[in-house]
């Protein structure tokens, strides 16, 4: 016999909860096996390329986690079943567990978000753009410097000390005195939109120390990449918060449901 009364109600408020959190959960998975599978998200190069793929890992995980405490959910509500509901609320406790952690870890470090994007961008600068193994991360910055029109981490001058003009840079001190009367190349990505190819081509050689030419951007990428960063913080705060209270909610009616089934089995 089914559940009646205010449990009925309960019972349609938690499958139309995890029908949202079953679009939630496919919305998470299908994002982050994009962003894993796609290297022209700018959003990589807020941290190194190691902590950026087991940040979408996770990423991924909790994404999967949602999908499946949803279906335990909606199964177990269907089903008025004790177990698939205990299954349900072990899941998505879980999962805001987590989402609670990480939400404390980044408040925590909000104020070093600053040097911690700044550290990864100009770590691709000088290390990794152009390398045959961090082709992925080279098309990553390309892409960032042609959407936010900047060049370099702090300014174009950051490539005269970069890998990328073939720059050893196991001597620090070396590369400032021997760089200071040479030419060094910045990419085509640096080039002002509307460029004739020979003008571009012209525009990327420029002296160490040298005025900057007119045809290339002349603002670093980090700035910029923290400002959008900070612009969309409050959004993605607000969704986390909603999110958890549904959580709350859901976990609150599961409890609920579990409670009336075992009555209605003593009952019986």
């Amino acid at each position: 016999m089914g559940l009646n009364g205010c449990c009925s109600c309960v019972k349609y408020l938690m499958v139309l909860i995890n029908l949202l959190f079953w679009i939630i959960g496919l919305t998470i998975v299908v994002t982050s096996v994009w962003m894993l599978t796609d290297p022209t998200f700018m959003l990589s190069m807020t941290q190194s390329y190691n902590h950026y793929h087991i940040a979408l890992y996770v990423f991924l995980g909790i994404g999967i986690l949602i999908t499946l405490g949803a279906f335990f959910g909606c199964l177990g509500v269907c089903r008025e079943s004790q177990c698939l509901l205990i299954s349900f609320f072990s899941v998505i406790l879980i999962v805001m567990v987590a989402q609670i952690a990480a939400g404390a870890w980044a408040f925590h470090n909000k104020d070093k978000l600053d040097d911690i994007v700044r550290a990864a961008v100009k770590y691709s600068v000088q290390e990794e753009y152009g390398q045959s193994s961090m082709s992925s991360r080279t098309v990553t910055f390309d892409t960032l410097q042609k959407n936010l029109k900047c060049c370099g981490a702090d300014g174009p001058g950051d490539w005269a000390t970069s890998r990328f003009n073939n720059v050893d840079r196991t001597n620090i001190v070396d590369i400032a005195i021997s760089s200071m009367n040479v030419f060094y190349n910045i990419p085509e990505s640096c080039c002002k939109e509307n460029l004739k190819e020979n003008d571009c081509e012209l525009s990327r050689r420029l002296k160490y120390g040298g005025p900057l030419n007119t045809a290339i951007y002349q603002q670093g990428c980090v700035d910029k990449l923290i400002d959008i960063i900070y612009e969309n913080w409050i959004t993605i705060f607000a969704i986390t918060v909603i999110i958890i209270l549904l959580e709350l909610i859901s976990l609150t009616f599961a409890l609920t449901l579990c409670c009336a089934v075992r009555h209605q089995h003593y009952k019986a």
